[in-house]
């Protein structure tokens, strides 16, 4: 068992903190792999911005447990050695069970997720409050999730939007003792987050639904799940160069900008990441035919994944620039 703060990590209380009184969201970023890590890590420094890397379920098997821990406190001296005062949350991404968050806070997680959002309403508390007191014991941050959003994202799969019901974010709060709450408000996983034939016709989110659970909830960090723009840019490269994305819509980065005005204190943002890596990667092949070190095409989609970052923290969560308030 090692603690977070061995490995130099810190948890999301003081950034969420942070986040409701200057009214801007942590991003939390999704890795698979050392050059997503290292695009996060360069990205958030940059731009001076706090940062939630997030490894769902699938990357914990794909990556490797231990191999995480060591990733994550590698980026953590990567971070200080390239002169970044960078505030670093490892935190997992729809935690399925007890057991697989107890697990994640035992490998040095610093912030963990439990989604009953599936389960029953007092089953969800129950498992939920379970996850809270083993994590609380050991100073770790942990998100719960009301309301079920669509899409499909690696084991996290729904048909339909079952929006979060306001009346009883308070009672689920005070009684499970969560750090930070995923709501829906029409968000959606995967690339594929509204059945539309044109961007014009995506539906606004559901401001309404988040406005009421801020009220009731006042300054407590509310979190939004499946939260992509789905580039154009990238999309089109995708195809451009052999894919084929037909009709992915995410969601407009001007509703995500609305969102932080109203105490969302985390945005989460996966989709996107996979897009640019995918596009840059289809591209530099297919115009580098005979290249085959990959060093050779990861690079460049590292390089365009940090700028894609850089954006999104500066024009999007508004992040950028907000690091040096947490200490």
């Amino acid at each position: 068992m090692v603690s977070f703060k061995e490995l130099g990590l810190v948890n999301t209380k003081k950034m969420f903190e942070v986040a409701l009184e200057r009214k801007f969201a942590v991003p939390g970023y999704n890795i698979n792999n050392l050059e997503q890590l290292q695009a996060i890590i360069i990205g958030c420094g940059e731009s001076e911005s706090p940062v939630i890397i997030q490894i769902s379920q699938g990357a914990r098997a794909y990556a490797n447990q231990t191999m995480l821990r060591y990733l994550a406190q590698g980026g953590v001296r990567m971070a200080m050695e390239l002169g970044y005062s960078l505030p670093l949350v490892l935190h997992l991404d729809h935690g399925s069970s007890f057991e697989l968050c107890k697990a994640c806070i035992d490998d040095g997680f610093s912030s963990v997720m439990f989604d009953g959002s599936h389960l029953e309403y007092e089953e969800n508390i129950e498992v939920t409050k379970k996850v809270v007191e083993y994590a609380h014991e050991r100073d770790v941050s942990v998100e719960a999730e009301l309301g079920v959003l669509a899409g499909i994202e690696e084991h996290v799969k729904s048909d339909v939007h079952h929006y979060t019901e306001p009346g009883q974010v308070e009672d689920f709060v005070s009684r499970t003792g969560c750090d930070s709450l995923a709501i829906s408000i029409g968000t959606s996983h995967g690339a594929y987050k509204f059945k539309v034939e044109k961007e014009e016709d995506i539906p606004e989110l559901r401001f309404d639904i988040l406005q009421d659970v801020r009220k009731r909830l006042g300054k407590f960090p509310i979190v939004l799940h499946g939260s992509s723009s789905v580039l154009k840019k990238y999309v089109d490269t995708i195809n451009n160069f052999g894919g084929s994305l037909q009709k992915a819509f995410g969601i407009p980065e001007e509703q995500l900008r609305k969102a932080t005005q109203y105490g969302v204190s985390k945005i989460n943002i996966d989709t996107d990441g996979r897009l640019v890596f995918t596009a840059m990667i289809r591209k530099y092949l297919y115009e580098h035919p005979e290249h085959f070190d990959p060093r050779q095409y990861l690079g460049p989609a590292r390089q365009e994944l940090i700028e894609m970052i850089k954006r999104k923290n500066k024009e999007v969560l508004g992040s950028a620039g907000q690091a040096i308030y947490i200490k």
